[in-house]
């Protein structure tokens, strides 16, 4: 199974006249794969597999199959959408491969967000907002979940901090190559609308913890219950450690490699194993540390074979953790920063983790790379790849 070319859209601000809040998510979703179509005018894709979180409202009604249509695609080309949380585009992306690889065909992967225009949880969902419900299946919020890992962890505000402004400085130094224009109703936008300059440690230290207060009245007490020991909860987590909402699309050419030859295309890397999870759902953010383990068992190989990481920063004490845990050095993941900077568009953000992997696989001459993510509920997924030259 093999990658044959990745791009995304640039993130825009999940907020009214944020930079893409004027396009329509199915559009938005469209113009990746028109764009994937003229890189790859012989590639004649089987399929569209798209992830999306949020499918209701200008997400619903399978937003893949619309986005098809939307686009410069036949109209009998297949098409899948996707929702397992935050590893949704992660998993739409191994879908479509294992597609491929069976067809001996070619295939479109990626996902959208338009939190903008969708906000999250607004499709109702019974699991988050149903009480009864939320009762009985244990749902934890994930900020407060972020606290309890940095509780456990023994992580203090001050990592936390160091974490996210460290995200912020590396996302104003990189330039993403793999980045599409985007028109909207207000002009072209090309490049990323969310990070923020000027950030410091410092600057973060007098944000407020999100949970601070409503922690000890809606969570705290199971995660104590479960974990006497680790009191009190240590709440660390603010609007300045946390990922960015944000509006985005990234899209994958995907498949098989006799077919992509046949197409003319040179793969980029080669998909070595893949694993997807579920862990601790009073933890809730740690499925992604479980599928980089398992999925590392499964290539034979251990954290130190790994030259890059692109990990989801779903709030900085887990990122910490996945580090820690992995012994992976600062230096080795998200070097160009990630979602705390730049924004995390929860169906886009497995290929926006891929395509970035690539650019800086091929800027530093590295070979192998993973990209991993921790979703809700304790859902986790993980792939490794071999970037061929």
């Amino acid at each position: 199974m093999y990658i044959f070319d990745a791009i995304y859209t640039p993130r825009g601000a999940a907020r009214k006249g944020g930079a893409l809040s004027g396009v329509a998510p199915a559009d938005l979703l469209a113009g990746t794969i028109d764009s994937m179509l003229a890189r790859a005018p012989d590639a004649a894709p089987a399929g569209v597999f798209a992830g999306c979180v949020t499918q209701s409202g200008e997400q619903g009604g399978h937003i893949a199959r619309t986005a098809a249509l939307l686009s410069g695609l036949p109209e009998h080309t297949a098409a899948l959408t996707l929702n397992n949380f935050c590893c949704s585009g992660l998993d739409a992306i191994w879908t479509a491969a294992l597609q491929g690889s069976a067809q001996n065909s070619l295939q479109l992967a990626g996902g959208v967000e338009s939190m903008s225009r969708v906000a999250p949880f607004s499709d109702g969902g019974p699991y988050y907002s149903d009480p009864k419900m939320m009762q009985r299946t244990g749902f934890v919020p994930l900020w407060f979940a972020a606290d309890f890992v940095a509780t456990l962890q023994g992580i203090s505000r001050e990592e936390a901090d160091a974490y996210a402004a460290r995200s912020q400085a590396r996302a104003q130094a990189r330039t993403p190559a793999s980045v599409i224009p985007v028109e909207t109703p207000h002009g072209r936008v090309t490049s990323n609308e969310t990070p923020r300059v000027g950030v410091t440690a410092e600057s973060l230290a007098g944000m407020e913890p999100m949970a601070e207060k409503l922690g000890p009245m809606i969570a705290d007490q199971a995660f104590l219950a479960a974990y006497p020991d680790a009191a009190p909860v240590n709440h660390i987590h603010t609007f300045g450690n946390a990922p960015a909402l944000a509006d985005a699309a990234s899209m994958l050419l995907v498949g098989d490699l006799a077919a992509g030859e046949a197409a003319g295309l040179r793969p980029k890397a080669r998909i070595v194993s893949y694993a997807t999870v579920a862990d601790d759902k009073l933890l809730s953010l740690t499925g992604g540390l479980k599928a980089a383990r398992e999925v590392l068992d499964r290539a034979g190989m251990s954290a130190s074979d790994i030259d890059l990481f692109e990990f989801n920063e779903a709030y900085a004490a887990v990122c910490i953790q996945f580090m820690r845990h992995l012994d992976i050095d600062p230096d080795r993941m998200n070097t160009g920063g990630g979602a705390i900077a730049l924004g995390h568009p929860m169906g886009a953000t497995g290929g926006i983790l891929l395509a970035t992997l690539l650019e800086c696989l091929e800027r530093e001459d590295r070979t192998t790379g993973m990209a991993a993510i921790s979703g809700a509920s304790g859902l986790g997924s993980a792939m490794i790849i071999e970037r061929l030259s």
